[in-house]
């Protein structure tokens, strides 16, 4: 998210109009706040598993906003069809993988027992499909000997700091072709 709204400076052609959170306590919204962005939270845990009534607790800040593309970052809810579809072609989200490989959760952990010679990350469109849209993006990075799941990951997320923004500029500007670093 930092690296994201850092980016949307000068000839950027989007600006950050809210960061919005599942947990009140995100070190996120502290960083946001700090720049000057809005912010809200919405807990997830008072639904206790009533996503349409969280979701639509989600819309109103969202809504309010009115953004023109909803960038997801480190936001590890899965949405439903229902309130993805709000944001066809709008919503974007980055994954610790090289898309299609490794979608859902401990995918530096999966390639490494998979043996892959490289891992990264890839920019999506936000389909009903979890980590299923368009690729937008990717970045790769080699899979070094006594690596472990950690190590990958810190080095797949500098890849993110750069990647995500790349994308979101092109994204922004109405050009869909895929960024590869």
């Amino acid at each position: 998210m930092v690296a994201l709204v850092q980016s949307m400076v000068g000839d950027h052609p989007a600006r950050p109009v809210l960061v919005l959170s599942n947990d009140p306590e995100a070190k996120g919204l502290v960083r946001a706040a700090e720049m000057g962005i809005p912010t809200a939270a919405v807990d997830h845990r008072p639904f206790k598993g009533d996503r349409a009534a969280f979701e639509a607790a989600l819309l109103e800040p969202l809504s309010a906003a009115r953004p023109d593309i909803v960038c997801l970052a480190g936001f590890m809810r899965i949405l439903t069809p229902g309130f993805t579809s709000r944001f066809a072609g709008r919503m974007l989200n980055i994954h610790p993988s090289l898309l299609p490989k490794y979608p859902g959760l401990h995918t530096h952990q999966r390639a490494l027992d998979a043996g892959d010679a490289e891992a990264g990350c890839t920019v999506h469109e936000v389909t009903e499909v979890l980590d299923d849209g368009p690729v937008l993006g990717q970045a790769r990075v080699p899979v070094l000997p006594g690596d472990d799941a950690e190590t990958l990951a810190a080095r797949v997320l500098l890849q993110e700091h750069r990647l995500y923004p790349a994308v979101l500029r092109r994204y922004a500007a109405g050009d869909r072709t895929p960024v590869t670093l």
